[in-house]
């Protein structure tokens, strides 16, 4: 079964000039994606890539991903257009080859199999890392608490947990 968003390319298709490849999601893919993303829409994904091979041979995206979101802000529970844009790079390494180098300096790998990349799947990655967890509104405030109200002190917590 292929993810909502599939855009395979070989890799002998990466000759020594490297090659530029664009995934545009189309509208059924935007709600499938906004589907597994837990969002009420996805309204456009475009990711350019460029496919280089690095001084050691292994290949190398670059990418520039700008998507266009519906997400739901955490404070009013409203709904609101968003932008997310992500450049990014990683290196693609074959499945069960991944390093288990945790230097977070170092590039992150997405996997290939049969020598084809996934660069959907990889755009698709990449914006769900971009999201923000936590989205605003423009403009949306936390409510003031009045001055007469205090918050619950850990004392105060710990003497209703000592009652149960």
């Amino acid at each position: 079964m292929h993810p909502e968003l599939h855009r395979p390319v070989t890799l002998d298709r990466v000759g020594p000039a490297g090659l530029h490849v664009v995934v545009e999601a189309s509208s059924t893919e935007c709600a499938a994606l906004a589907h597994r993303m837990n969002l009420p829409a996805v309204l456009t994904l475009n990711c350019t890539f460029r496919l280089e091979r690095d001084a050691g041979g292994a290949l190398v995206a670059r990418g520039h991903l700008v998507a266009r979101i519906v997400q739901t802000c955490v404070i009013s529970l409203e709904d609101f257009t968003a932008t997310v844009e992500e450049r990014f790079a990683v290196r693609c390494v074959p499945e069960g080859e991944e390093s288990d180098d945790g230097d977070p300096a170092s590039l992150d790998e997405i996997t290939y199999s049969n020598a084809t990349v996934d660069l959907g799947e990889a755009a698709a990655e990449q914006m769900a890392l971009a999201l923000d967890p936590y989205p605003r509104a423009p403009g949306a405030v936390l409510p003031d608490l009045p001055d007469d109200v205090e918050a619950p002190s850990f004392a105060a917590l710990a003497a209703l947990r000592r009652r149960h």
